[in-house]
C-alpha cells in the first residue's frame, strides 16, 4: 500500500533526518507492525501514512522527556511479545510520570507496562498521573499549521520589504512545531540577510540540533564561521553538508576555496577535481581548471 508521505516529507515534518529514520527502521525501532513497513531501500518509493508520523513524533516526545532510545526500543519489543493486541505500540507509548524513564500504554481500559503487567493510574495524585502524548488529531493539526505558516514564510522571505512578515510566519510555524528544522534554517537566512548574525547563527544551530545532517543549515553555519575566521569549524560544517549530499557541486567549491585560504592547496585540488567531475561546464569550471593547471 502506498502512503501519502514520502521519506523526505516525514523528515521535513518531524525534523528527523532521513538517515536517522532509516537507522531507526534498520534497528527495528520502527518496524514489524506497519509503522515503517518497507525495507530501507524501498522507503522513498513505498511512502508513509499519517500513523507513521505519529510513531516518529512519539519517539521524539519520549526522547525529549529523558526516556532513552534503548529503553524505547526494549519497551516496543516487550510489548510486541507480551501484549501483541496493542496496535501500533510505538504511537501508544507514554511516560508514566514527568522525568521518569518508565513507560506505559493504554489498553483494555487501563495502563499496561511493556511486560504485560497492569498498573494503577492514581489520577488524583499529580505526581503519579501519566503524561499523555498529544492525540493524533492534535498532532496532525499542529503539523499542518506549521507547514502552512512555513509555506507562507517561503513566499515572503525573498523580498526585503516583507522580511518582517516572513520572520513572523516562520516564528509562528515554530510555535506549532518547535522541531521544524527547515523553519529554523529559513528564519536564520532571513536574519542573516538583515545582518542580524547572532540571531541567524542561533537559528542554524537549532536546525542542526534537530537535524544534524541538514544540508542548508550546515552550509550556512560554515559560511558564518568562515566569515569569523574560524576555519576549522567552517570545515567541519562544510564536510557534514557534503556527507549529507555528496553530489552538491557548490559545496566542493566552498571547500576548495577554504582549503586555499588556509594554505592547503593540495587538498583544495581534490575538491576542484571533484567539482569538474560533477559539473565540467559549471560556473566555476574555468576557475577550477586554472587552479589545477597552476
Amino acid at each position: 500500500m502506498v502512503g501519502n508521505y514520502t521519506l523526505r516529507d516525514v523528515a521535513r515534518i518531524t525534523g528527523v533526518s532521513r538517515a536517522r529514520l532509516r537507522y531507526w527502521e534498520r534497528t527495528s525501532l520502527l518496524a514489524s507492525d506497519g509503522e515503517l513497513r518497507a525495507e530501507a531501500a524501498e522507503l522513498e518509493r513505498s511512502g508513509f501514512e499519517f500513523g507513521d508520523l505519529v510513531a516518529v513524533r512519539s519517539v521524539l516526545s519520549l526522547l525529549d522527556r529523558g526516556v532513552s532510545l534503548r529503553r524505547i526500543r526494549k519497551s516496543i519489543a516487550a510489548l510486541r511479545e507480551n501484549v501483541p493486541e496493542v496496535q501500533r505500540p510505538l504511537g501508544s507509548l507514554r511516560q508514566w510520570t514527568d522525568g521518569s524513564p518508565r513507560v506505559v500504554v493504554s489498553y483494555d481500559g487501563g495502563l499496561v507496562e511493556p511486560n504485560g503487567q497492569f498498573v494503577l493510574d492514581f489520577s488524583g495524585d499529580p505526581l503519579r498521573t501519566p503524561v499523555t502524548l498529544r492525540s493524533d488529531a492534535e498532532t496532525f493539526q499542529s503539523e499542518q499549521s506549521a507547514m502552512d505558516w512555513f509555506e507562507q514564510g517561503c513566499k515572503l522571505d525573498s523580498n526585503r520589504a516583507t522580511y518582517a512578515e516572513a520572520i513572523e510566519a516562520y516564528q509562528t510555524a515554530l510555535e506549532c512545531d518547535p522541531t521544524f528544522a527547515d523553519a529554523h534554517c529559513n528564519l536564520g537566512s532571513v536574519y542573516y540577510n538583515q545582518d542580524r548574525l547572532a540571531n541567524a547563527r542561533t537559528c542554524f544551530e537549532r536546525a542542526v540540533a534537530y537535524e544534524p545532517m541538514h544540508v542548508e543549515a550546515n552550509l550556512n553555519l560554515a559560511t558564518l564561521f568562515e566569515e569569523e575566521g574560524r576555519f576549522q569549524m567552517a570545515l567541519r560544517h562544510y564536510k557534514v553538508a557534503l556527507g549529507a549530499d555528496s553530489l552538491a557541486a557548490d559545496t566542493h567549491v566552498s571547500l576548495a576555496l577554504l582549503y586555499e585560504k588556509i594554505g592547503l592547496r593540495r587538498k583544495a585540488r581534490e575538491f576542484w577535481q571533484r567539482y569538474l567531475q560533477l559539473e565540467p561546464n559549471g560556473t566555476w569550471g574555468e576557475t577550477a581548471r586554472r587552479r589545477l593547471e597552476s
